[in-house]
């Protein structure tokens, strides 16, 4: 090894290595493939503060917050963005000077001026980042006039899902770009120029009333409250405290792995026994888990899937699991609607079974019974309210409540959540077998609807599950093909609707190849829903979430849905056989042509 000014040259073997290193701090740091200095500082365990960028994003540069001081070879010295700045070797990096500093928090100050102050009353108080680099930097006057409240603008809660806040918006563009990179849809965009410059929807129409997909994921990368969840749990404590009503509810696959996370746990600790205990605390009268309907789900989507494979028509089949996805079609492609399942989702599957029969189960009368769903996702905030899923003028699930609110319940009762003992759901609604548990990770579907359309198809034992090829957080799109004893199955996995929408135009232009679409609206899947606990800071997190729900597939006894005794049974005494009259009156729907010409299309 010799070394020669920045670069240190290592043979490894026969093959010779370039490394490139700077300083941070007096510390020597090794980089390679960072997109951006900001990365490099992070890696060699350093932090800096920002507001609009994520790692999922590309860089903005808009709040400049992660200023850092940077010395170059020559002696020349600049204040830079860390978020915009590539690394190059041989500078000096040094990110608390005064300067920085002192930049910092004028930044601060300026934005505070200019910010709704009611932190109090402030749904992300306490989860804001603009509360929390305000207090690291004691932050106590503000030199700046304030806005005058004649100047505040109404608060937008036209949305199912979502409650937007103009007031309390710092113009970072994190939600913007998360609409536009994530979903390619554009729903929120800037308005205005200087000092009236706004985050809206188009033409400052209220959210409830543009094609937004409510999939929540500007609230999840929104570091103020301006974007965040319709809460809707003091609706569910009424229900709790109403003595008339008794309280079932069911939860999606992915909250087990990320709650914990609002407790101070690892991301991906299977926690489903303690938020069992949790809930029973909380007063809900039965708990069951949705996982039992994810395993409904894959033996009529499965069935549905062989029929269209024999018959060759409307292929590619798509899932049809998620509402955002399901919403984007209706809005942007009706003509593609053919294509999608007719299954409900496992949450619009649940809710109806249970309405069915947990009266005849439990002895409770169908007008005192209250049904929730803890979901990942803000967008069952508005598949629950759909007409569809509405019976003798009552919906079906009467409340979704997100993983975060279902934290934020536990908070207020004073549970100590780590001290619970375990406890199991209940029966029979509460047995569920492995390919039930990784509908929460994107590819999870696909996988667990191959576990059964073979054996199914075959009429074999499959031994070999794991489908790793489709597996995966950090590829938003993946194609497999599969053998079926002789039939070549082509299945492709997305997750995002801009890779949605890619998959749909090869539909269109005829060169797609695949017979099954997986599509998940969010990045990574349900795992990382707009419900989920934030971790836009850290992309890493999706992956060990989804880790969490493997490791369970890999656990649980049982694997393949169309083999859960509890479901089999429920064949038997109640749906007669997959794909019959009464599985189709209960758990499949029909969807609606929303097409009112996309923003491309204006």
């Amino acid at each position: 090894m010799y070394r020669l000014g920045i670069l240190t040259q290592q043979y490894e073997g026969n093959i010779m290595t370039d490394k490139k290193t700077l300083i941070i701090e007096g510390k020597e740091v090794e980089f390679s493939n960072e997109a951006n200095l900001l990365e490099v500082i992070r890696k060699a365990g350093f932090n800096v503060p920002t507001f609009c960028y994520r790692p999922d994003l590309t860089s903005f540069g808009a709040c400049r917050m992660c200023v850092v001081e940077v010395e170059y070879p020559n002696g020349r010295t600049i204040i830079n963005s860390s978020c915009t700045m590539p690394p190059e070797a041989g500078i000096k990096v040094k990110i608390n000077t005064e300067r920085v500093r002192k930049i910092r928090k004028t930044v601060l100050e300026l934005l505070l001026a200019n910010h709704d102050r009611n932190c109090l009353t402030c749904e992300r108080s306490g989860n804001c980042e603009l509360q929390k680099y305000s207090q690291e930097y004691n932050v106590k006057e503000i030199r700046f006039s304030e806005k005058d409240i004649k100047d505040y603008l109404p608060v937008d809660e036209s949305s199912p899902s979502l409650v937007r806040d103009p007031n309390k918006c710092i113009l970072c563009g994190a939600c913007v770009r998360a609409c536009s990179e994530f979903q390619g849809h554009a729903v929120l965009g800037f308005a205005n120029r200087g000092s009236k410059t706004l985050v809206q929807p188009l033409n400052g129409r209220p959210l409830g009333q543009v094609d937004c997909v409510n999939c929540g994921q500007c609230a999840a990368v929104c570091p103020t409250g301006a974007l965040h969840i319709k809460n809707e749990t003091d609706f569910v404590w009424d229900e709790i405290n109403n003595p008339d009503k008794t309280v079932i509810v069911h939860m999606a696959p992915s909250v087990r792995v990320a709650l914990g996370e609002m407790f101070g746990l690892e991301p991906g600790v299977n926690t489903i026994k303690l938020i069992n205990a949790a809930l029973k605390k909380l007063g809900f009268n039965y708990v069951f888990d949705t996982n039992f309907a994810a395993d409904l789900t894959i033996v009529e989507e499965a069935t549905e899937f062989l029929e269209r494979l024999k018959s060759g028509q409307n292929l590619p089949l798509f899932t049809s699991c998620c509402p955002a996805w399901v919403k984007y079609l209706e809005d942007q492609h009706p003509d593609m609607l053919n294509h999608l399942s007719s299954c409900k989702s496992p949450m619009s599957m649940m809710s109806p079974v249970l309405v069915d029969l947990v009266p005849k189960y439990f002895n409770v009368e169908r007008d005192k019974l209250t049904v929730v769903a803890i979901m990942p996702c803000t967008a069952k905030k508005y598949e629950c309210k759909r007409p569809e899923f509405y019976r003798d003028g009552k919906p079906d699930t009467d409340y979704v409540l997100t993983t975060q609110e279902l934290g934020a319940m536990i908070k207020v009762a004073g549970i100590d959540f780590n001290k619970l003992e375990p406890e199991e759901n209940d029966s029979p609604f509460g047995e569920y077998t492995g390919a039930g548990t990784i509908f929460g990770a994107s590819g999870g579907v696909a996988e667990a609807a191959v576990r059964t359309a073979y054996e199914y198809a075959t009429g074999e034992v499959l031994n070999d599950v794991d489908i790793k090829q489709i597996r995966g957080t950090s590829n938003r799109s993946k194609t497999v093909e599969l053998d079926i004893k002789g039939t070549k199955v082509v299945v492709r996995v997305v997750s995002t609707l801009r890779e949605a929408e890619k998959a749909i135009q090869e539909i269109k232009n005829g060169t797609a190849n695949f017979q099954l679409l997986e599509v998940m609206a969010c990045p990574g899947g349900c795992i990382n829903g707009g419900g989920q606990p934030r971790s836009c800071d850290d992309s890493s997190i999706k992956g060990e979430r989804a880790q969490g729900l493997y490791k369970e597939d890999a656990e649980l006894p049982i694997r393949k849905s169309h083999m859960n005794p509890s479901i089999q049974k429920l064949y038997q005494e109640y749906l007669e056989h997959p794909g019959s009259h009464k599985s189709h009156e209960i758990l499949h729907t029909h969807y609606v042509n929303r097409f009112k010409g996309s923003y491309k299309d204006i």
